[in-house]
């Protein structure tokens, strides 16, 4: 009996270090990213003239969105046809070189997460926006596993602490703010319902110089974040909660929007022509 008993402790013991170390694991590897790794062959892009080129960039060493960001590429090759851009789609860091760069009029980070550019990469892209590029995020590009200033100042303006665990989606009227760009606001909603995974950023982007877009009202959702033993998460945006905001940045732009969790965004007409705007802006 005691050799039952002790060899039972002894696997709980085992079992409670195993889930221990998986989801510590977790934790690192959406707060960090991991596996870390940096491409720098440089692809070879073949610039068509007269068209608007277009970088969408998937890789994630974070949380990775599979869903949404497979259902971003493909909307995104669709938009691509419409408004005859030229869309080079990747997740390989080589193209984030001054020559390419500077052949694109907008690069998007699709949900890209974690540590994705190495410091040279990083710093080609900061010159790039600060001489005249335009920078767009989408939902999980502006959670806090990039660990880095320049990028989290201008694409979010504040960083990110949370989304909500009760329930993680959650649906709410998502509604037009007093926008002075007309292209960014070309054909949207005044207000549209949309069920989602709202991030919660400690300070709000309205008051760090950034534009607001879409808000929603933070005190229809409950906002808590708090899991298990983590109490310090229960906390939203208050009332006014943005989701969508845009600033500029040097000589470019940057856009953000935390909407974007899975497909069913990329399902949602106002989302997409928010996105498509974003990019003729």
């Amino acid at each position: 009996m005691k050799r039952f008993i002790k060899v039972f402790l002894w696997s709980v013991f085992g079992l409670v270090l195993v889930l221990g170390l998986l989801l510590g694991g977790f934790i690192y590897k959406i707060t960090n990213g991991f596996p870390v790794f940096y491409e720098t062959e440089v692809p070879e892009i073949s610039f068509p003239e007269g068209k608007r080129a277009v970088l969408l960039f998937s890789k994630a060493t974070g949380f990775r969105h599979e869903e949404s960001i497979e259902a971003g590429k493909q909307v995104m090759a669709e938009l691509a046809e419409k408004n005859e851009w030229f869309l080079h789609s990747t997740e390989e860091g080589g193209v984030f070189n001054a020559e390419q760069l500077a052949k694109f009029d907008v690069v998007i980070f699709n949900n890209s997460t974690g540590r994705v550019l190495n410091d040279e990469q990083q710093t080609t892209l900061e010159q790039y926006v600060e001489q005249g590029g335009s920078l767009i995020g989408i939902h999980g590009a502006g959670d806090n596993s990039h660990h880095w200033d320049w990028y989290g100042q201008q694409l979010t303006g504040s960083e990110f602490s949370h989304h909500p665990l009760d329930p993680q989606l959650q649906e709410a009227d998502v509604v037009l703010q007093p926008v002075p760009d007309s292209v960014v606001v070309t054909d949207l909603p005044a207000s549209w319902k949309h069920t989602e995974e709202w991030y919660v950023f400690y300070e709000n982007p309205r008051t760090k110089g950034f534009t607001i877009v879409y808000s929603i009202d933070g005190e229809t959702i409950n906002p808590s974040g708090n899991l298990l033993w983590m109490k310090s998460k229960g906390f939203g945006m208050g009332k006014d909660h943005p989701v969508a905001w845009y600033k500029s940045a040097g000589q470019g732009r940057s856009f953000y929007t935390s909407m974007g969790h899975n497909a069913n965004a990329w399902k949602q007409e106002p989302f997409v022509k928010l996105i498509e705007n974003a990019v003729n802006w």
